[in-house]
């Protein structure tokens, strides 16, 4: 039996990690959900967003599916998202952002993979108020870190057939911090002779992600580099409704996520869109083993979005979250007998 433990979060999260349980389970694979609460609407009860409990959960379960959780802007409690990745030491954000049938977009043919350092840089969150009107944040870059997040971006591409990776940086005005990155991504590069290496600075990345982002094959960088240019790979494909997300941690601790807000003013009115959770579970599967049943939710979406006829609002329909959940549990009972019945791990 496969055990996972779910966070729905807040606002729309508990609608798209419901369909998503329910596509999952469709598959035929036996998984036993452990339910636990975090996110804005549980740090009255407890005290924090993040609850002690829930660590402890993922930490001995060792897989985690993960609803959207609010995060205040300026003012409020710290990031329920970034203390689960830190506390729970999930260095490695892996975010595919490829071309999907059916969604209209400028660029039909992306394919690329962004490696993002999850647990340092500005990230950290060391700042201070130096005098009043001046605050100082502190980018912290480790050998450590930098070499771990390396070699997890080349034994990625390894893995899974690409032919490149690409560091992106800004060292030629942080030369200690990004250039300490580029030393640690130069060093893991000679170990892989047969994977391409290139460096490009992040303010160029962007240009030529709008441009030409056909080019790029695995995308490693910073933490901060890696929020910014996953959004903008997700908007080039459709934007964060249909994008997966995995953290990775050491020891194989896992959490899947979808990155796109809580939503709070559609939250309770079956409207969200639930692809990308949905996706997440798909490579959660994978993760744990189960390929065919993750390939058969991946199918089942293609072929979902590909026919058209049952497209969120945010896709320029008109189907509920339920509607859309319904459609891709009837496009996995349309593939061939076997597919998406793989055995309990």
């Amino acid at each position: 039996m496969l055990r996972v433990v779910v966070i729905p979060g807040d606002g729309i999260g508990p609608e798209v990690t419901d369909a998503t349980l329910k596509v999952v389970e469709a598959t035929g694979v036996n998984v036993q959900w452990d339910l636990y609460e975090a996110g804005a609407d549980v740090l009255t009860k407890y005290g924090t967003p993040v609850p002690d409990e829930v660590l402890a959960a993922v930490a001995s379960v060792g897989i985690a599916l993960k609803g959207p959780i609010t995060t205040p802007v300026g003012t409020g409690f710290a990031s329920a998202n970034v203390m689960l990745r830190k506390r729970l030491n999930l260095y490695a954000n892996v975010r595919p952002i490829r071309s999907l049938p059916g969604v209209s977009t400028k660029f039909p043919n992306v394919d690329l993979v962004v490696v993002r350092e999850n647990s340092e840089d500005l990230y950290s969150g060391l700042e201070h108020i130096v005098v009043p009107g001046v605050v100082e944040s502190l980018k912290i870059i480790t050998e450590t870190a930098c070499m771990r997040i390396g070699r997890y971006a080349f034994q990625y591409a390894q893995r899974n057939g690409r032919r490149k990776v690409t560091s992106v940086h800004k060292a030629n005005i942080m030369k200690l911090a990004d250039g300490l990155f580029l030393e640690c991504l130069r060093r893991v590069a000679r170990d892989f002779p047969d994977i391409e290496y290139n460096e490009m600075i992040v303010d160029n990345t962007c240009m030529q992600l709008v441009m030409r982002p056909e080019q790029f094959d695995v995308m490693v960088m910073e933490n901060l580099y890696g929020d910014i240019l996953s959004d903008l790979g997700a908007g080039l494909i459709g934007g964060l409704g249909l994008t997966a997300s995995a953290n990775i941690g050491e020891g194989g601790i896992a959490m899947f996520e979808a990155v796109h807000g809580s939503a709070p003013d559609i939250a309770g009115r079956n409207l969200a869109n639930p692809i990308a959770l949905i996706l997440s579970a798909a490579m959660m599967l994978r993760h744990a083993g189960e390929i065919d049943a993750g390939k058969s939710i991946e199918d089942a979406v293609l072929s979902v979005l590909a026919e058209g006829s049952c497209m969120t609002r945010d896709l320029g329909g008109s189907a509920s979250t339920t509607e859309m959940r319904d459609a891709v549990i009837a496009a996995m009972g349309r593939q061939p007998q076997g597919l998406g019945q793989a055995s309990a791990s």
